[in-house]
């Protein structure tokens, strides 16, 4: 299992979660995070214009199974691009366990919805 944390421009969020739900990421955590950088951003302060090095992005939180990691990483890549610098990073971790409060289920089963998967089979059977 991965944790995928991706800081990406607030203004590609949407575009971001849109690929996430295509390659089939129904949940994730983010926030809005504040860092500081060599590029500059322009912030309007009561009518005024101010270059701040303060830069304004927002923070994706992802724990994937190992089979979906380069199907998330690369949604995440091909939304949030710009070309242009500031466009945000992408950080990798290894989970060493997870578990489902619910049902107590631990490890890469605890990640989805096996009743969900039961239930598009059956329907794949029945549909046939």
């Amino acid at each position: 299992m991965k944790k995928i944390e991706a800081i990406i421009r607030k203004s590609k969020f949407e575009d971001a979660k849109e690929a996430l739900y295509e390659a089939g990421i129904e949940w994730f955590t983010y926030w809005d995070v504040t860092g500081l950088g060599k590029s500059t951003e322009e912030q309007i302060v009561r009518g005024q214009v101010f270059q701040s090095n303060y830069i304004h992005r927002r923070m994706l939180s992802i724990v994937v199974r190992d089979i979906n990691l380069e199907k998330t990483v690369n949604a995440i890549l091909d939304s949030a691009w710009t070309g242009e610098t500031g466009d945000g990073k992408v950080f990798i971790y290894d989970i060493e366990d997870t578990y489902r409060i619910r049902t107590r289920e631990s490890g890469p089963e605890a990640l989805f919805n096996k009743e969900e998967v039961k239930k598009n089979n059956n329907s794949e059977v029945t549909n046939k």
